[in-house]
């Protein structure tokens, strides 16, 4: 594949990716056009809708103003003057992670991926751009700086991951990256020790294990809480009263923020939990709610105190410590035969591990929470989502904690194998150098059977020719 036909097909997956996320929100909308309004309003109204949902869901921020009218019916404090709007429907982000991800899979395989990976971000920067400029209204106004960075930034994120994911198969004409980037990087980190290397990497791993865990335990505890609370989530929808098209809109509204909903019960599980406007909060320690908005998914909110909601804060315990204890072979294997300073050394080595798994784990977490988080409209809704900062030191304090009791408790269980292990890799390397001396020890080598022996000769007494045979 040549360097042209790189550049259209990176070009064209920008396109694809853009797309598809304006289509997702754009098709429902039109059909509600069509059908529940009869075609009496203006169709770009619609599309308006769609690109700056698009581009909320990718991080960028929406200035509305409501009509003073509507603002007055709605009776919500500071809804007659702008306000600025900064929730991400993290769901349009993940798509567009994704297929990032795909593209930068495929660039993987052809000998430009530099060129393609630049071409792509670069492209998608001027749609997010274009976008923004066509969602433009006094209504409602993305910002422009933010439209060209943060949807580009996304796609190149899942660019990186995709590459990285998949081994390169062709080898790459381009050669300024691996002559000069990639030979100073493989420098410094030749630089480092061996065995830091070694135990930088183990916390990355640990850090990434613990988070990915406490995230996947919230999405399965958030399809349980779902499906227990059924009827009240159908309950709202009827209440609502929006409709085929209407409950058809909503729902895929609520698809979108379900990635959120499900950081936010991570954040639950790490102890701070969120909050849904100024003044409230829904923790283990029991839920403070005031008005909320009408989303039917919300009826799933615990009411009161959990009886066992610190319970709750086991998850990333254990999380933490299982992570630990999975990577405590790799933890032996880099500090065993090493001159680390004797048992302190070691201790201290292992402290700084944990410390790195809580380090990488809670600034994930902390990260997750920050965007799933921010200003869903006016006064006290200005509020919604989890503390990052809480967030983090929660996480921190807890995975730390637990992964080096897990790394402790590895440490006790197979310490010992571990050096008999070490030993008898290097027995015989000892054996064949002591030569003579080795016959001395008390392990001596194992007798092969199979093999042929030599017997000593008999005695000469015994060597006498046989007298011959008579009758």
């Amino acid at each position: 594949m040549n360097r042209a036909t790189t550049v259209f097909l990176s070009a064209l997956d920008a396109v694809i990716v853009v797309a598809i996320g304006l289509g997702i929100p754009l098709i429902p909308l039109t059909v509600m056009w069509a059908v529940q309004f009869g075609l009496s309003v203006d169709w770009l109204a619609f599309w308006r809708a769609a690109g700056d949902l698009w581009l909320l869901g990718n991080g960028v921020d929406l200035r509305l103003a409501i009509d003073p009218a509507l603002a007055l019916r709605l009776g919500v404090a500071g809804a007659e003057t702008p306000f600025e709007v900064g929730i991400a429907p993290l769901g349009f982000a993940l798509l567009t992670l994704l297929l990032g991800t795909r593209s930068g899979r495929r660039l993987s395989a052809t000998p430009y991926p530099v060129t393609g990976a630049v071409v792509g971000v670069v492209v998608l920067a001027a749609l997010g751009l274009a976008v923004a400029f066509g969602a433009r209204d006094d209504a409602a106004m993305p910002s422009i700086a933010q439209s060209t960075v943060f949807p580009a930034a996304v796609y190149a994120a899942g660019l990186a991951i995709g590459y990285a994911w998949k081994a390169r198969r062709s080898p790459s004409r381009e050669p300024a990256p691996d002559a000069v980037l990639s030979r100073r990087w493989r420098s410094a980190i030749a630089s480092v020790p061996e065995t830091e290397r070694s135990l930088v990497a183990l916390a990355l791993r640990g850090g990434a294990l613990t988070a990915a865990t406490v995230v996947g335990f919230s999405a399965l505890a958030m399809a349980v809480i779902l499906v227990a609370n059924f009827s009240s989530i159908v309950a709202l929808y009827e209440s609502l009263q929006a409709g085929l098209l209407g409950g058809i809109t909503l729902t895929l509204a609520q698809l979108a923020l379900l990635p959120n909903l499900i950081v936010w019960t991570a954040s639950w599980f790490v102890g701070p939990g969120f909050a849904l406007g100024a003044g409230s909060g829904v923790s283990p320690l029991g839920t403070q709610l005031g008005l909320v908005p009408s989303l039917p998914v919300l009826g799933a909110l615990p009411q009161g105190t959990p009886v066992l909601g610190f319970v709750g804060l086991l998850v990333p315990v254990a999380a933490g410590f299982l992570a630990a204890a999975v990577l405590r072979p790799v933890f032996l294997r880099a500090v065993a035969g090493r001159q680390l300073g004797g048992a302190r050394g070691r201790a201290v080595r292992l402290v700084g591990v944990a410390v790195g798994i809580g380090l990488v784990g809670a600034s994930i977490l902390a990260l997750l929470a920050l965007w799933s988080g921010g200003a869903a409209g006016p006064g006290r809704l200005a509020e919604v989502g989890p503390d990052a900062g809480a967030v983090w030191l929660w996480a921190f304090v807890e995975l730390t904690v637990s992964s080096a009791l897990g790394l402790v408790a590895g440490a006790t269980s197979s310490g010992a194998g571990a050096a008999a292990g070490a030993s008898a890799g290097a027995s015989p390397r000892s054996a064949s150098a002591s030569g003579a001396g080795a016959a001395s020890t008390l392990h001596t080598a194992p007798i092969d059977r199979t093999a042929p022996v030599d017997r000593p000769a008999p005695p000469s007494r015994r060597e006498a020719p046989a007298a011959p045979d008579t009758l």
